[in-house]
């Protein structure tokens, strides 16, 4: 991606999720030098902050995701089972925009719809291997209450809605009938090592530096 088009992106998200009333924290609009400064090391060690990805495949309109990571612990808190052992995101998925399929191997996560349109959830399974298992259905909670989904059968989240993922389940999702403010709630989050795409994509972008940043994103950590 452009850095340009970041800095459109990030601008455009404020303003979406300022929309539904909700308000990031001070650091949201710290500039550069501030993120790289001591004050802000807790917020570079745990991967806090902007985060526009469109896993370096150039189509984000079709293909990527905006997140805002509000809170997280470290690894070493599951570690030892004590601790900060969760974390918490602010996602936005543009209408018929790709979250392509993945898994992970620690996160277990809450998935929410926080507002605009359906989120729609493709989720599978790992067979034995940890390969995706399109043969046999999978039951996951939504809203504390079992759904079953036979493969390729997909799961619509209305505002308020909400799916739990455990390690292992395989998910892609997208917005439909508008762009969707989600919310994710979860066990501590890396997302350096803890993502397993179907197809071998990059999670992060790489970036065209043709203007200066107005601010850094997780990956300029």
């Amino acid at each position: 991606m452009k850095r340009s088009e970041i800095n459109r992106v990030k601008t455009e998200a404020q303003t979406f999720i300022q929309s539904f009333g909700a308000v990031l924290p001070p650091f949201a609009d710290w500039s550069p030098e501030q993120i790289r400064s001591p004050l802000a090391g807790t917020i570079r060690s745990r991967g806090l902050g902007w985060d526009i990805t469109d896993y370096s495949q150039g189509r984000f309109d079709e293909l990527g995701l905006f997140l805002f990571t509000l809170r997280n612990g470290e690894v070493n808190n599951l570690l030892s089972g004590r601790g900060m052992l969760y974390a918490e995101k602010l996602l936005i998925s543009k209408d018929k925009q790709l979250s392509p399929m993945h898994r992970h191997i620690v996160k277990a996560e809450d998935i929410i719809n926080r507002g605009g349109g359906d989120l729609v959830l493709e989720i599978y399974a790992s067979d034995p291997n940890g390969r995706i298992d399109r043969d046999n259905p999978i039951t996951v909670p939504s809203d504390a209450c079992p759904v079953t989904l036979q493969p390729g059968a997909h799961l619509r989240l209305k505002p308020g809605q909400s799916v739990t993922l455990m390690p292992g389940v395989w998910h892609a999702f997208w917005a439909e009938h508008g762009d969707c403010l989600i919310g994710e709630v979860s066990t501590v989050n890396d997302d350096r090592t803890d993502n397993v795409f179907e197809d071998p994509i990059p999670r992060f972008s790489k970036i065209e530096e043709d203007v200066e940043p107005d601010f850094l994103l997780v990956s300029d950590y």
